[in-house]
């Protein structure tokens, strides 16, 4: 039997994260007016490197789509859209829920392959993960609310001209996407298609979310395996609905702000940064309880397969990078290689094109390698924020050249807002993992996981 064991929501760490709530707040506001002041003050060296940024990215546009992408062209530069400071806002807002919102699912998609996969090691630490499902709901409200805020920003297919046959903007190539978005209503009308996408997807995660944590919670009631069975069934359900709606969804939300380009590995891709972050989020709240003096059955061997899992999917991450990129560069198709030259050769992309590949792969790689160092907490602390803030990055890379184009930017606005996203997560899910029994007391696979050892 495992003794009671509650995590305390102390009002000294309320306070600091509200402390980190304001200072993302303070910086935000400073961004903000730094933002639209800036635009004033460009001078030729920026004109300069625009010119030769806008020269690369021609030498890389399709030719063979003729009239089509002229349309197309002509209608980028027509669609100008809000002042760059507010796009630059609806830009990391959006940025930052997709962010959050993959790690709130990955807690929810992690206790589905521990009871999948029948596995017992994971018994002590399941309800972290399940704290930090308590995301979605909270992701998916302003998901659909800042869509229709955004929309006319970072979503070019959403202007209704680039539809109409004949028309001075008329895109051939989105028109023959637009079943996609609009069906069944006319292309260029509402995107009911995509917008039903949207809440069927974080309608269902969420409702695989309570019935799975209402099952796991009545085990602590009753000693039996009936709720450990019912979880497993749930959690196989939830594992096929996943699969199609995490692609899906990167399809959707990601992918769809570069209309014009696509990648049969993007799904893979996006699932891969949301997977490894989500492993090391619950890593670093793993490691910090067991340092505040929580998770008291929890040892260094379940330490040392979290950390194995942070390892080994760091190189998983880089291994989908590669093949995509190599992919495309060895294809060479202009059409799919504008949107690598956007982020390898044009500031402010480049360079952190080439800090993802060592924050994500590199550091975790060398300080993750050694058997010891995935069963110190100290490491865990040390790598777990890495791999966050690298995927952060990556994330940024996605999104913004897409919608920003060459007017983009990382300072007080994005870091502001990515403390506010932060502190507001955190306190979501330490609030809910205070209202939890932290060790699950009668879990089938209880005794097997206080024996484990690697």
């Amino acid at each position: 039997m495992i003794a009671d064991e509650k995590y305390i929501f102390k009002q000294a760490t309320k306070q600091k994260l509200f402390i980190l709530i304001g200072v993302g707040l303070l910086l935000f506001v400073i961004g903000v007016f730094m933002a639209m002041n800036s635009g004033h003050h460009e001078g030729a060296e920026k004109h300069a490197s625009e010119a030769v940024a806008k020269s690369l990215l021609a030498s890389a546009e399709p030719v063979q789509h003729g009239e089509a992408h002229n349309a197309h062209a002509g209608a980028a530069e027509e669609h100008h859209g809000s002042p760059t400071w507010l796009k630059r806002i609806y830009t990391s807002l959006w940025q930052n829920n997709i962010f959050f919102t993959g790690i709130g699912i990955i807690g929810l998609f992690f206790i589905a392959i521990q009871y999948a996969a029948q596995a017992g090691w994971s018994a002590p630490i399941k309800r972290i993960p399940l704290a930090i499902g308590h995301w979605i709901p909270f992701a998916g409200i302003l998901m659909l609310v800042l869509w229709f805020v955004v929309k006319g920003d970072l979503f070019h297919w959403t202007h209704s001209d680039l539809y109409v046959k004949g028309g001075e903007h008329y895109d051939k190539i989105l028109d023959g996407k637009s079943a996609y978005f609009f069906l069944p209503l006319a292309a260029g009308s509402f995107p009911i298609f995509y917008i039903v996408r949207m809440v069927l997807f974080f309608g269902l995660w969420y409702l695989f979310f309570t019935r799975i944590k209402s099952s796991m919670l009545a085990e602590d009631i009753e000693a039996s395996a009936t709720h450990w069975y019912k979880s497993r069934r749930l959690s196989a359900y939830f594992l096929l609905i996943f699969a199609v709606s995490s692609s899906v969804s990167a399809w959707d939300w990601v992918m769809s702000i570069d209309p014009h380009w696509f990648s049969t590995m993007f799904g893979w891709y996006v699932f891969a940064s949301w997977w490894v972050t989500g492993l090391a989020t619950i890593t670093l709240l793993v490691a910090h309880l067991k340092g505040a003096g929580y998770l008291k059955v929890v040892t260094q061997n379940h330490l040392h397969d979290l950390g194995k899992f942070v390892f080994a999917f760091s190189i998983f991450w880089t291994y989908i990078w590669f093949c995509q990129f190599m992919l495309i560069y060895y294809a060479n198709l202009p059409e799919e290689t504008v949107y690598f030259i956007q982020r390898m050769r044009t500031a402010p992309y480049s360079w952190i094109f080439y800090a993802n590949i060592f924050l994500n792969f590199v550091l975790p790689f060398l300080l993750l390698m050694t058997r010891d160092a995935k069963r110190q907490v100290s490491m865990l602390k040390v790598v777990c924020p890495i791999v966050i803030i690298g995927h952060w990055f990556d994330f940024y890379n996605m999104i913004t050249p897409g919608a920003m184009k060459l007017e983009g930017g990382v300072g007080l606005l994005e870091i502001g807002l990515a403390l506010i996203f932060a502190g507001a997560f955190l306190f979501v899910v330490l609030n809910a993992l205070s209202k939890l029994q932290l060790v699950a007391k009668n879990h089938p696979f209880m005794q097997e996981s206080l024996n484990h050892h690697i």
